[in-house]
């Protein structure tokens, strides 16, 4: 560095020049800032990649290919869980027992039996539809029967005719036979068969379902497209490959040797270049998933890392060198002026320390600066949409009528609107649908209304605010050119679609109030939006209300007359119910033909449904008034004519249920306390309805009318109902409380529950703890 020649003054005792020095001095400082501050991290960052890093990456890379595997066996897992699952179904609603009962002659009551052979073989066409199996049969134990999809025949023509050149397949399968199986797989080196037997819990079955695998589909599962994987292949504990792919007779052989020699290790090398990994499969714990692998492939990243590191290094070392050369000879010229400057000047009332050269003086002011600012415009940052949005709230509730303060206000709030503009208030009146608004939690509301607000933002960005007045209501205002008078309907259309999309939780009536074109009158628009709300319609989920409504809602008596009152008692005393409904359904016919208004309708049916509900209670001598209760909340969230014909219909079937005799209620009294006590063993309704000398479809339906539910559903309903009591209750796993209930599987519970109650298990364990 070249040293500058002082200018020519006349120094007094004691005058140096230091500016060279100083300049020096500020370039080492810079670089030692910049040594301790980035050097050193990056030093230490490439030691640590050199030490630590390019370690894991090693490890890594060998493991990459277990990340593989868990891929390729959970997939699989998952196809030969489904194959257990669809075997478990079909033995569950074959007609199984209906076979082994029949009689095997010709006698009158064995015709039916081709019949029900003919439907257990619809059962294995379609298991065989699946892309896993190549053939599913019926082997019976003490009948001489086959069953496969194709035929029904003995068992010798069977294995005669189907295995002509394995003869000793009979022999073998007859041999592994035995006990209790679910999806367990014969030792068959022909080919790979899983078995079940029915009934399920019994040591002693006396049917087995048998389904042979397809072995090229299988390896399809397992294949690995990458360069770096020379084979896969599944093996069980005793080293017999069940299903390879890319293995060559010389890796097989090799594999067997390492498993009889040291068993079944995670990860193991069989050479410097060439890896072996190993899975258990959570499908069969006696199956492991194995890969070779190519190491000297996975390898190459690890090597392109540390030649990166270093040249990292490097980079930095010179930038830092040219970084502080540069800085140190453009920042040393102002340095001493702006101290000079700020020596004078203090912030939040504390003095800056002006210990140090110019440097640390200045650098100590700019921190200070940046953190206050920060701070400032953090706070500032947050708190504004909240002011912005009260600033509406008040000057829609008319505490705000005066141009002037709306003016001085706006100005404080940072908020900026156009004088000349048109204004128009929606308001959005809605509601969530009960039966999900109790399954969802609050994070979730919060997160569902604010996507909407952001969603309506987008439509116009600048000229559309929004603000909540009440837990039920946003307003929304509009800005226009005045020239364009539709725009708020046009606007309205576009929320209604926004709504439209969120019907599934959400029912919403948007007013719209009259054009204003001063913002001290947008009060005026808000009150006349929300008189607009009252004359929402039937028709749909979400509807327009105009500032010039479409129907009235003075067209008729929202209430009933007395004779009206007397007809419906005396239509109650004769026990005419249907007549009861269809009065109803006449009132719901005339509204919909002179669309009537939903507060208006509702008024009259509310007053139809008191009226049957004394009528019923009349008779009784305690009045339900939980019930009846629900029922009026179920009436008020109707939204629709649908929602409201459905309603009644469901009303009128509970409240006018015609009496059946009480030996037959005693029966189904009887099966309903059988269900609570044997709710987690297999309920057929074959059973219950041969006990009753009914048919399967008729102990159904008399079912339903006796107990009020389908006699599936009631079964699936209270399991599910004990299944929440062990979820809030006790630890269990979920595989364990899908035991206890009576399902077979955790998939068909996990399914069951989100059907039933909209969640899953685990959703419906955490949200209630």
């Amino acid at each position: 560095m070249k040293r500058r020649t002082p200018p020519v003054q006349t120094a007094g005792p004691g005058d140096t020049y230091s500016s060279p020095p100083r300049r020096q001095t500020l370039y080492w400082r810079l670089f030692a800032n910049y040594f301790l501050l980035i050097l050193i991290p990056v030093i230490a960052a490439s030691v640590l990649a050199q030490v630590l890093v390019v370690r894991i990456i090693e490890k890594d890379a060998e493991r990459f290919n277990s990340i593989m595997m868990s891929r390729f066996s959970e997939q699989t897992d998952t196809e030969l869980q489904s194959l257990k699952t669809s075997m478990i179904n079909i033995l569950s609603t074959s007609r199984l027992r209906s076979v082994l009962l029949a009689p095997m002659s010709s006698s009158p009551d064995g015709q039916q039996l081709p019949e029900l052979l003919h439907s257990l073989r619809e059962q294995l066409q379609q298991l065989e539809s699946d892309d896993l199996v190549d053939k599913a049969y019926y082997y019976f134990v003490h009948q001489d029967l086959m069953i496969d999809a194709e035929t029904y025949t003995n068992k010798a023509y069977y294995f005669h005719s189907r295995y002509p050149s394995d003869l000793n397949r009979r022999p073998q399968l007859e041999a592994e036979l035995s006990g209790k199986k679910m999806m367990d797989f014969l030792d068959s080196p022909a080919s790979l068969t899983a078995s079940m037997s029915y009934p399920f819990n019994t040591a002693a079955p006396e049917v087995y379902l048998l389904v042979e695998v397809k072995r090229d589909k299988l390896q399809e599962q397992i294949h690995v497209p990458e360069s770096w994987v020379t084979g896969t292949a599944i093996v069980d504990d005793t080293g017999r490959v069940l299903s390879q792919t890319g293995l060559t007779g010389q890796d097989q052989d090799a594999l067997q040797q390492r498993i009889h020699t040291e068993g079944i290790a995670p990860q193991f090398t069989i050479s410097d270049k060439l890896g072996m990994s190993f899975m258990t499969s959570s499908f069969d714990e006696s199956w492991h998933y194995i890969s070779m692998i190519d190491l000297g492939t996975l390898m190459k990243p690890v090597h392109i890392t540390r030649f990166i590191s270093w040249l990292f290094l490097v980079f930095f070392l010179i930038v830092g060198a040219l970084i502080s050369y540069y800085l140190s000879r453009r920042l040393y010229q102002p340095i001493r002026e702006i101290k000079e400057g700020l020596r004078s000047h203090h912030f939040s009332g504390k003095a800056i320390r002006h210990e140090g050269n110019e440097f640390d003086v200045i650098k100590r002011y700019s921190q200070f600066i940046m953190t206050e600012n920060k701070e400032l415009f953090q706070m500032v940052s947050g708190m504004l949409p909240i002011v912005q949005e009260q600033f509406f709230t008040k000057i829609l509730l008319g505490q705000y009528r005066d141009a002037l303060s709306i003016e001085y206000y706006a100005k404080e709030i940072e908020f900026s609107y156009s004088e000349a503009a048109a204004r128009a208030v929606l308001c959005i009146s809605f509601h969530m649908d009960p039966s999900i608004y109790e399954s969802t939690s609050e994070s979730t509301k919060t997160f569902l209304l604010t996507e909407l607000k952001e969603k309506i933002h987008r439509l116009a960005p600048g000229m559309v605010w929004i603000c909540q007045t009440r837990p039920d209501l946003l307003a929304c205002i509009v800005q226009f050119d005045p020239q364009l008078e539709d725009h708020p309907v046009r606007m309205a259309e576009q929320i209604r679609r926004i709504f439209l999309e969120y019907s599934t939780y959400y029912r919403a009536t948007i007013g719209i109030g009259r054009t204003v074109h001063a913002m001290e009158e947008l009060h005026q628009s808000y009150e006349h939006a929300l008189a607009m709300l009252k004359y929402r319609g039937l028709h749909s989920a979400v509807e327009i209300c105009s500032s010039q409504p479409c129907r009235e809602t003075q067209q008729w008596d929202p209430f009933l007359s007395v004779q009206e009152v007397q007809r419906i008692h005396n239509q109650y005393k004769t026990k005419e119910y249907d007549k009861l409904l269809q009065s109803v359904n006449t009132l719901l016919e005339e509204g919909k033909r002179k669309d009537a208004a939903a507060v208006q309708m509702k008024y009259l049916l509310a007053d139809v449904l008191n009226t049957w509900i004394r009528a019923v209670e009349s008779e009784r001598s305690e009045l339900n008034v939980p019930y009846y209760a629900g029922l009026f909340e179920r009436l008020n969230r109707c939204m629709t004519w649908d929602e409201l014909t459905h309603c009644f219909q469901d009303i009128h079937g509970f409240l006018f249920r015609k009496p059946v005799s009480s030996s037959r209620s005693q029966q189904f009294m009887e099966v309903v306390e059988y269900i609570h006590e044997h709710y987690d063993q297999e309920l057929s309704i074959e059973y219950f309805a041969g006990l009753m000398n009914m048919s399967s479809g008729h102990f159904s339906r008399t079912f339903k009318d006796e107990i009020g539910e389908k006699y599936v559903e009631y079964i699936a309903k209270y399991r599910l109902m004990k299944a929440k009591q062990f979820l809030l209750e006790t630890d269990l796993k979920i595989d364990e409380i899908a035991e206890k209930v009576g399902y077979w599987g955790r998939n068909s519970f996990i399914r069951a529950f989100r059907r039933y109650e909209g969640i899953t298990p685990a959703k419906y364990r955490s949200s209630h703890q």
